[in-house]
Order: structure tokens, then C-alpha cells, then sequence
């Protein structure tokens, strides 16, 4: 008979909690449990995250250093010059979502994706259920159907027309007969085939007759990626980032996720702070201040991310997506962000998957559609983070949000490590400083709240075995302790 493992998991949703709480109840662990989870995620968070996505696995095993398995996005265009690569078919957006925004999408807006392999590589190195009994909840999501969430209809509301309705299948999957965003249950056709394909390799998604078809469905819509580019992707595992903050040995993405360096630049910015001390708040902001401006001006736009983030880190010792966050008994975390950008707003024929649209995400991309060369790693805001407290606990958090998620992740870990519960650290508002240091910024302090302010998920085992998860309310998030 199956052990059970007492784990607790953060989710999007009800529906990804109960694939975590499944694979948990059949033996599974905490990597096992977050893996079942945002894969589920990635079939209903429709306009969040898809197959289709990047994204980031951040592990800090019982024993031993905390790693992250890069599955982030790569430039794709392999073989092709640069009149075609110019030539590819996108067009321009603007949206009201995230206080208004300009997208690019369209078929040369799909970059090579990664999450599903580095997923698959997070597994293979630290689960330990089969990998088919972890995919199988996202297979029965996708054959039996789904209802949309409050996330994702919330942001189709924005732009099911805009971006999701130039595309006859999507537009198909999404609509009522009255020409309204559907309450139905969906059935995307051939979605399950697909999982069903990544349940027998998680490769699949780069090579075989999954990834030729979805190569051959953009390159025929005037699109840049091809079998070469799938084919070519590899997740790259690196030693996370470390830091310390209080008690807390904290572990999140290096480069090339800005987001990691962000929050880490913070939370040393921050060393000390109290929310009941004098001037918090304004320190608060002055933090995001003084390294969003920095990242505005240096990081975004640097060409050896890794030295020019080693450089500031040293000195400072003095965008849609969906998260996952679990940790078990045994003091295994792990933290999944994972996101396919505002969505090209295709689906690859015969495939049932939603393309990304990060080559043309601008905050991802900031040298310009084709201003690298195929291959290059795009730049990406998300921080799974995960630590260990001197006394043994072990803590996992991560939040979607674009450029939110790491004022978000800095917020509440700040409030934590001066001693306020968990929950209670999610919950409190956040600021967020848009456009630090420039003629146009803005400090926002939430007074209600929106997911504009990120969607934290948050779970903590206890040295003493106590299992804790917390879930954002500014997002559908749901938790669940096995």
C-alpha cells in the first residue's frame, strides 16, 4: 500500500490543489505534489500559462544545497537569415489589463518554450512517483473539461477579443453562442492527446510528432519556430541564488531571471526592517526604488547579466503567470513559476495548446522582437524561492505578476522574517513602484485587493513538523495540507 505523505501545497486553483493532494496521497513528495499541480494549471489558467509556457524550478532538497532547473524561453529562429527572421507575421495590441499595456502577438510572437522539460528535469533529479502518475491529473482535467478560472477570466475579459479572438479555435474554445466568454465546461480538442504524449516523454513537447506539429502550425502562419529550435532546448540546472535574511538561508533563480537578483537586492536593502518601526513603509518603497531603478537602467539591458548581477549584489550588501509552492515532512520545497507571457493568442492546430507570446513581451525583451540572436535566453521576472531556517523549518513562496512579482515576494518576506504569521503576511497591501527613477513613476499602494499585486503562494514546514500554507486572496488560490 501507498505511504502517505503529510505535505502542504499553495495552488492557483481548487482544481491543481486536488492533482497535488492526489499525487500526495499516493506517496508522492513535494516535488511530485508541485509538478502535478502546474501542469494542471497550465491546462486551465487558459490566457495565464499553457504548455506552452517558460518558466523556473527552484528545490531545496532535505539534504543539501537548494538548486533551480532554468526551463525559461529562448529565442527561436535556427537557420533562418535575418530578412526572415524580420519578415515573421505579428502585430501590436493595447490592452487595459495591468493598468494598460502594448503586446505584441501573432505567430512570430512564439518563442521556444521550456517549462514542461525542466519540469520533467526537476523530477527526474528529486520526485518520486512515476512521472506518468504525476501527469495523469492534468490528462483527466483536459478530457473531462474545465471551467475557466477567476484569474484567467478576469484577464479574458480584457483580451479574449483582442488577442484570443483572431484565431478560429480559440476564439471557438472561448465563446458562447451569444459571443460571450463562456461559463461551460471546456474541452479543448486534442489537448489530452498531447499531455498524454508528455505523460510518455516530457520531452515531447521538442521532439516527436507533438513538437513537428506545433513547429509546422507556426512556421505555416508565418511564425519563427522550428523543429531545429525545439529540438535544440535544453533546461539548464544552476545552484540557486543564496542569501541570507534574519534566521532565513534563502535560495531563488540567478540569472538570467532578473527576478531572483531583484528580490534578493531587496531583501538586503531591507535587512532589519520592522513593520512596526518608524518609517517602514517609506523604506519599503525606497528599496523598490532604488533596485527597480537599477534594473530599469543596467539589468534589463545588459549583455553579461550574470557579472553585471554578481557586481550589484555585491555592492548592495550595505508579467500573466502561475504559481505552485510546496514543501513535506521530510523539509523537501519546492517553488514553480511558470507563464506563456499575455498569449500569442493561438492554438497549434491538433494540439489543443495555447502558444506564448513572449518575443513580444517588451519587459522580456527589452533589445526588440529580433534584437538577439536564436538561442538566446529571454530575460524573465519570476522568483521561486525557497529557505531554510537555522532551526531546520523550511519555507517555500513565489507569486505571479510580472513586474509585481518581486515586490510582491520581497513584501511579504520581509513582514515573515520580523515575525508575522504567514497568512497574515500575504494578506497585508503592498506597494509597488512602476518605472522607478524615471520622470513617470508612480507609487501604487493597494487599498483593495487585485491581483495586480501578485498572487502569493506560501507553504512552511515546521522544524517541529507543523505544516502551514498560505494562499493569496487577491488571486482564486487554494491550499491544501495532506
Amino acid at each position: 500500500m501507498p505511504t502517505t505523505s503529510r505535505l502542504a501545497v499553495a495552488a492557483p486553483s481548487e482544481v491543481a490543489a486536488d492533482a497535488a493532494e492526489r499525487v500526495a496521497l499516493a506517496g508522492g513528495n513535494a516535488v511530485d505534489a508541485a509538478v502535478a499541480a502546474a501542469l494542471v494549471a497550465m491546462v486551465n489558467e487558459v490566457g495565464i500559462v499553457s504548455l506552452s509556457s517558460g518558466g523556473f524550478v527552484t528545490v531545496q532538497p532535505a539534504d543539501g544545497d537548494a538548486y533551480t532547473v532554468d526551463g525559461w524561453m529562448d529565442v527561436p529562429g535556427r537557420g533562418l537569415t535575418d530578412e526572415q527572421r524580420a519578415a515573421s507575421r505579428t502585430w501590436d495590441v493595447f490592452t487595459e489589463y495591468g493598468g494598460g499595456v502594448d503586446v505584441t502577438i501573432g505567430p512570430g510572437s512564439v518563442a521556444v518554450h521550456g517549462s514542461v522539460v525542466a519540469l520533467g528535469e526537476a523530477h527526474a533529479r528529486s520526485g518520486r512517483l512515476p512521472w506518468r502518475e504525476v501527469v495523469a491529473p492534468a490528462v483527466e482535467v483536459a478530457r473531462h473539461g474545465f471551467a475557466l478560472g477567476s484569474a484567467s477570466r478576469y484577464y479574458l475579459d480584457f483580451v479574449r477579443h483582442d488577442v484570443f479572438g483572431w484565431d478560429d479555435a480559440s476564439r471557438a474554445v472561448l465563446t458562447d453562442a451569444d459571443g460571450r466568454l463562456t461559463t461551460a465546461p471546456a474541452v479543448v480538442d486534442g489537448l489530452a492527446r498531447s499531455l498524454e504524449a508528455i505523460a510518455d516523454d516530457p520531452a515531447a513537447m521538442h521532439t516527436g510528432d507533438l513538437a513537428a506539429a506545433i513547429s509546422a502550425d507556426v512556421l505555416d502562419r508565418g511564425g519563427l519556430l522550428g523543429e531545429a529550435d525545439l529540438a535544440a532546448y535544453r533546461p539548464v540546472v544552476r545552484p540557486a541564488l543564496s542569501s541570507r535574511t534574519g534566521a532565513w538561508a534563502l535560495a531563488t533563480t540567478p540569472p538570467p531571471s532578473v527576478g531572483g537578483v531583484v528580490v534578493t537586492a531587496m531583501l538586503r536593502r531591507l535587512a532589519g526592517w520592522r513593520p512596526d518601526a518608524p518609517g517602514a513603509d517609506e523604506r519599503l518603497v525606497a528599496a523598490q526604488r532604488d533596485v527597480l531603478g537599477h534594473r530599469l537602467e543596467v539589468l534589463d539591458h545588459s549583455r553579461d547579466l550574470e557579472a553585471d548581477a554578481a557586481a550589484y549584489l555585491q555592492v548592495s550588501e550595505s508579467g500573466s503567470t502561475a504559481h505552485v509552492s510546496t514543501v513535506d515532512a521530510d523539509g523537501l520545497g519546492c517553488s514553480v513559476t511558470v507563464s506563456s507571457g499575455y498569449g500569442s493568442g493561438m492554438i497549434a492546430r491538433g494540439t489543443g495548446i495555447w502558444l506564448n507570446n513572449c518575443l513580444g513581451e517588451q519587459e522580456l525583451n527589452p533589445r526588440g522582437l529580433h534584437g538577439s540572436p536564436p538561442g538566446t535566453r529571454l530575460l524573465s521576472n519570476m522568483a521561486p524561492t525557497v529557505a531554510r531556517h537555522d532551526d531546520g523549518s523550511t519555507l517555500a513562496i513565489g507569486s505571479p505578476g510580472a513586474d509585481r512579482i518581486t515586490t510582491a515576494i520581497t513584501q511579504v518576506l520581509a513582514r515573515f522574517v520580523a515575525g508575522t504569521p504567514l497568512q497574515d503576511a500575504v494578506d497585508h497591501p503592498r506597494f509597488h513602484v512602476h518605472r522607478a527613477g524615471r520622470p513617470d513613476e508612480v507609487v501604487r499602494a493597494e487599498t483593495d485587493p487585485t491581483m495586480y499585486f501578485g498572487g502569493v503562494g506560501a507553504v512552511l514546514a515546521r522544524a517541529d513538523g507543523r505544516l502551514v500554507a498560505a494562499a493569496d486572496p487577491r488571486r482564486e488560490g487554494a491550499v491544501r495540507v495532506t
